[in-house]
């Protein structure tokens, strides 16, 4: 760690010549000058860690160079020598942020050497509760960048938090493109570097990205005059750009201020350093957000596709399955038309002939209308459903084929079950889902049990066959996709309803008991999911 650098003022050679023996005897790097300009001068160009100056100097007060040193190195520990010790002097001393008062002569070199040591120690307490005080608002800028989970929004938060937190007028966050091998600014306010100075080896920003370490420049002063030069003709007095790297993430994190403005101090530094951290994360928290988003929606998109296929086989197995029920009315309506276009009937039979055929007419009406009502996509958002009702439709919509099988339907329904909400449409196709199960595993008949009950926050519906029932090894995965009990099916039905009941934050289970046949548990909150 190198020496403290003091940097002595006073008009009196003497004074001067004495004080840097003494420091420098005890480890101190010292500088000394009798002339206040050149004083001001060395402020303006390099580094001192202690101003020792004299407050009664004939060219320039002694006060003025300490306001000159706060501006020019705001870190700065000040103390002031004088021989006229009065309380108006140690109050102004105080109001310009002086950090200790020594009176000449000194008595004894070590109360110079002490009085130094402890100016710059409550010089440092000062600059650490600074850091802390700076550092608690913080937490809601954290807060407020990772709760924005859209990566094209983040940026401006990102440079709104530079210039509240460092209180500068122009701020910029550049990312890197690995297309083009360049920076490019994805939000700005007040001035900043164009793009075509942002290259790896152009301008400010590109190089704080080549080199991977702050750069802080301050025009005029120590440092790059290339950068000096780019920071002026931008109207620019005082710079930071701090490289931001995550895993997903490049870019740079810029602040400026106007050449009137006091330059940015050490505190300025780790606070856009905080910052970069900050927004790296937030940033590449937002990218994984944004996958995540696109994952769901391609699952989303996928599922709804599988819904979508399984309906239509569904719809394919319900229309084989009642072709009958369409084709007899048909051939009914064409034998009553036949019969009332002949020429001997009496008015009073023709009359009858087409009161059969309209029968039949809306009877075919009835079946279409059915089948087209599970067809025909629902509403997508969850609305008030009663379940009985949903049952009652579609066990009707089967009623006839099942009559035909020899299959007996007994329903076991409450007179008045809560309603729940979900898709309307979605529930239908999980029942008829089940249902065509049993019609599938009783060819030669049997009976279908169908119960509902309210149970605690939610209602449980029970769909009991007396068909072929589940082999036990089978049992295990048949809600799998494409996993099959039967000849010719898909394996997507049971899938399908048991994905439609997980959204709808419900549970489709089979339920092994020592009934013949095989049953099958849907379970539905009374809420909604």
């Amino acid at each position: 760690m190198s020496a403290p650098v003091v940097l002595i003022v006073d008009d009196e050679p003497g004074i001067t010549k004495l004080c840097e023996r003494l420091l420098t005897r005890e480890g101190f790097d010292t500088v000394a000058y009798t002339d206040s300009r050149r004083a001001m001068e060395h402020l303006r160009n390099g580094h001192v860690d202690l101003l020792l100056v004299d407050i009664r100097m004939p060219d320039i007060d002694g006060f003025d160079v300490v306001v000159f040193a706060k501006q020019h190195q705001p870190d700065i520990a000040i103390l002031v020598m004088t021989g006229f010790g009065t309380v108006e002097t140690a109050i102004r001393a105080l109001r310009q942020g002086v950090d200790g008062l020594i009176l000449k002569p000194f008595e004894r070199g070590e109360e110079l050497v002490r009085s130094v040591r402890q100016a710059l120690a409550d010089n440092q307490r000062k600059r650490d509760a600074a850091h802390m005080q700076a550092l608690r608002p913080l937490f809601d800028v954290t807060e407020a960048l990772l709760a924005e989970t859209r990566p094209d929004r983040l940026p401006d938060l990102i440079v709104n938090a530079v210039c509240g937190h460092l209180r500068c007028g122009h701020a910029g966050y550049y990312q890197y493109s690995a297309d083009d091998q360049r920076l490019h600014l994805l939000a700005g306010q007040g001035k900043f570097f164009p793009d075509d100075e942002s290259g790896q080896d152009a301008g400010v920003v590109g190089r704080t990205n080549e080199l991977g370490v702050p750069v802080w420049i301050n025009a005029p002063g120590p440092g790059d005059p290339v950068m000096q030069t780019q920071l002026t003709e931008l109207g620019l007095g005082s710079a930071l750009c701090v490289p931001i790297s995550q895993s997903s993430v490049r870019g740079v994190l810029y602040a400026g201020r106007d050449a009137d403005a006091a330059p940015f101090r050490e505190v300025d530094l780790d606070m856009l350093l905080i910052l970069a951290r900050q927004a790296a994360v937030a940033m590449e928290n937002a990218h994984l957000y944004a996958e995540l988003r696109d994952y769901v929606k391609r699952v989303e998109e996928s599922q709804q596709a599988l819904l979508q296929a399984e309906k239509m086989a569904a719809a394919g197995r319900l229309t084989a399955s009642i072709a009958h029920e369409i084709n007899n009315p048909l051939q009914a309506v064409q034998n009553c038309l036949h019969l009332a276009g002949r020429d001997d009937l009496t008015p009073q039979k023709r009359d009858e002939y087409f009161d059969l055929a309209r029968t039949e007419l809306e009877r075919l009406m009835t079946t279409v209308q059915r089948m087209l009502e599970f067809y025909r996509p629902g509403a997508v958002a969850p609305q008030r459903v009663d379940l009985a009702d949903i049952l009652k439709h579609v066990l009707g919509l089967m009623a006839s084929q099942f009559e035909n099988r020899g299959i007996e339907i007994i329903t076991e329904l409450p007179g008045k079950l809560p309603a729940v909400m979900a898709v309307g449409a979605q529930l239908q196709q999980v029942f008829l889902n089940l249902i065509l199960n049993a019609y599938d595993a009783m060819p030669s008949g049997g009976v279908l049990r169908v119960s509902a009950r309210k149970r605690k926050g939610v209602i449980e519906i029970l769909f009991q066959d007396s068909g072929s029932g589940v082999l036990p090894e089978q049992s295990a995965n048949i809600f799998e996709p494409f996993v099959s009990t039967k000849d010719g099916g898909t394996g997507l039905g049971l899938t399908v309803s048991y994905n439609i009941m997980a959204t709808h934050g419900g549970d489709l289970e089979f339920v092994p008991n020592d009934e013949p046949g095989a049953c099958f548990r849907v379970v539905l909150p009374i809420g909604g999911k």
